[in-house]
């Protein structure tokens, strides 16, 4: 009798998960409308879902009456964990680029070819850079006023992209927003453009 009385529960895949706010959505594997998914529907001390991710659920209903998923618990597969090591070597690639950047500058204004200044510089930014996404990612689950994502871009620009590189990895932030990381991956660009144009010959009588 137990048994007949458990409520049942349905196999799907997290799909437009967005970590910022804390919600996305889960599409049946068995073909249906996709369901509404909230991340305190996974319960305290799990991980953070991301797009991809094969779940099981109850399936509920918000205050409004509208299908919800509750209960939610991850679904360990091969595939599953796959992409669980390629998120995390695709952080700690990142990780190493931003510190790697920054040691790079400490090591050309140690040898004079550099002031002393800029690597000083790059590293505040990207302090600063950091501290501003993790301001964003915690205003966006306590749904306050967020950060623009143009100021965050202008940061990026100025110098402190490696601190931002760092933030969307560590912080699962910004990181899987396509139209973002495009201007994200463009201010980087020309950041490092424009720092080359400065060591060059025609732009060495720029620097102090």
């Amino acid at each position: 009798m137990a048994t007949a009385n458990r409520p049942i529960r349905y196999q799907g895949t997290i799909t437009s998960w967005d970590d910022g706010r804390g919600f996305g959505f889960v599409t049946p594997n068995g073909g249906g409308p996709r369901v509404f998914a909230h991340i305190k529907s996974f319960g305290a001390g799990r991980r953070r879902p991301v797009d991809g991710d094969v779940v099981t659920y109850e399936l509920t209903a918000d205050p409004r009456g509208k299908p919800q998923a509750g209960k939610l618990a991850f679904v360990r597969g091969r595939a599953v964990i796959a992409r669980q090591q390629t998120a995390q070597q695709t952080t700690n690639t990142a990780v190493v680029i931003a510190l790697a950047f920054l040691m790079l500058l400490g090591a050309l204004a140690l040898r004079g070819d550099l002031p002393a200044w800029l690597p000083a510089a790059y590293l505040c930014l990207s302090a600063l850079t950091y501290l501003c996404y993790q301001a964003d990612k915690t205003a966006a689950r306590r749904h306050a006023r967020r950060t623009p994502e143009s100021s965050l871009l202008l940061l990026g620009l100025a110098g402190g992209w490696p601190g931002a590189l760092m933030a969307q990895r560590l912080l699962r932030h910004k990181s899987s927003k396509q139209s973002f990381q495009v201007s994200f991956w463009m201010t980087v660009v020309l950041n490092c453009g424009g720092l080359f144009l400065l060591l060059s010959p025609w732009g060495a009588g720029l620097l102090p």
